[in-house]
This record gives C-alpha cells, structure tokens and sequence, in this order.
C-alpha cells in the first residue's frame, strides 16, 4: 500500500471539496490518501442533503465567507479557525467504515497528547445520538451542535468532528480540529435568526477548542507534523509527500 500525503495549506472552500472528491475517484486499489488543510476564505460547509437556502448567503457574502457543500453527510459547520484532514482508504484496505472512524479518531487523540501533554485526556464518545430527533431540535442545522460515537471531546465538550462516505471503491472520511473559537459563530449566517441566542449558548456548551483548552495561540505546522507522524506510527507506513505530484494532476483535470 502507497500513502500519499498532501498538504494543500489554505484554500477555498471549493478547492478543498473538489480535491477530495478527485482522490476518492482516482484512488487505486494499492493507495491512500491523507490530506491536512485549512480555509481561506473562511467556509461554511453543508452535509451533502442539507437545504442551502438555511443559510443567509447575502451576509456570508458580504462577510466573505464561502459556503460549499460537502461530499459527506452531516449538518452545516463553519470552517476557520482549524486544522482539517482527509482521508481516503480503498476498500481493499480491508478495515469496515467504523473500524477507519474508531482508528482515526484513535491516532488523532494519540496526536493531540504528542502535540502538549494537556490533551492527553481526550477521550472517544461512546454513544450513538439519536440523530432523527437531533435534526427536529432548532439545532438540527448545526454539525457539532451533537457528538457522534467515537468522536473525539474533551471534558464531555466536543473537540474533533468527522464524516463519511462511500465513494466509489473508496471510504472518503474527513474532519475538523477545532483550534480556535470562531467556528461558534455559525448562528449568524442562518437564515432563521429565531434560536440565536439559543444555538449559541448550545455550541458554547458543547464544543471546545484546543485554544481555550491551553489557553494559547495553536501552532498549525506542528500540530500538523504530530499527527502525520502518529498516522505513521499508529497505522504502520511511511508517507511519500506527493502535494505537488496531485495538485498538478487535479488543476490539469479540471
């Protein structure tokens, strides 16, 4: 198995939706896929099935905030202060979409700790919510409004957000490190201003970021090279930096 590692630094939110989808259609049987990025501009992402006409595009846009959807399932999530990976496993791998789910969140717990010690307390969740009911509560539009099984919190409070699909012969799996606070600003752009206060008060209660956990600035490169190493060490592969090698193959495509 080859594994590729590409880190695309800030894009827009379209590129960074589009290069994922480009992966997980020319993975190979005999590769995978790993990716670190960020958002610039910043990006409210959808879940694949989620109504755009939630959210107020005239303010989005006259914030500058971009807004895509996602190839993956879940509810809306402002990308800003983050670190984001992706990864891309070919079903030959031979590990279910829960064991892929329960092993990243795994090694990205394993990084955090390498990252500062203060994080090694992180823990998985255990309970599967019931995501129907979730959806008919005012904070149905919110992804990490609800913590899914196996997502990684800290002090009850989620810190890491992920989601699935299966693509092809793939398993396309991404998510969102919670680093800094601006992501609790996504009741503004809703369209529906009615819960506002309410949603906000629920992401305050429910979410945390590395930031407010060590109560410093994140420091994004290193915190990148902690967990490529622990995906080396966790899952037991070397990475061959292909950024270039990919990028130059999806500008060329597209």
């Amino acid at each position: 198995m080859i594994w590729h590692f590409i880190d695309t630094k800030s894009s827009s939110g379209n590129f960074n939706m589009e290069l994922d989808i480009f992966l997980s259609k020319i993975c190979k049987d005999d590769e995978a896929f790993f990716r670190l990025y960020r958002w610039n501009p910043y990006t409210i992402s959808l879940g694949a099935n989620q109504n755009i006409e939630e959210i107020n595009l005239e303010k989005c846009k006259s914030e500058n905030i971009g807004v895509v959807t996602r190839p993956t399932g879940g509810r809306a999530i402002l990308h800003a202060e983050e670190l984001t990976y992706s990864l891309i496993l070919p079903f030959s791998f031979g590990l279910s979409a829960r064991e892929i789910y329960n092993k990243v969140s795994i090694t990205l717990s394993g990084a955090l700790a390498k990252y500062n010690p203060q994080l090694s307390s992180v823990e998985l969740e255990t309970l599967q919510p019931d995501f129907k009911q979730l959806l008919a509560n005012p904070s149905g539009a919110l992804c990490f409004a609800s913590t899914a099984k196996s997502e990684v919190k800290y002090n009850g409070k989620k810190l890491i957000g992920s989601a699935q699909r299966k693509m092809n012969k793939v398993i396309l799996q991404h998510g969102s490190i919670l680093c800094g606070k601006k992501h609790s600003e996504l009741p503004n752009f809703l369209n529906d201003q009615t819960h506002i206060i309410e949603l906000k008060e629920e992401l305050a209660d429910k979410t945390i970021e590395i930031e407010t956990i060590l109560n410093q600035k994140i420091n994004y490169l290193l915190l990148s090279k902690k967990i490529k190493k622990q995906f080396e060490n966790e899952w037991e592969f070397t990475f061959i930096d292909s950024t270039n090698l990919f990028i130059s193959k999806f500008v060329s495509e597209n």
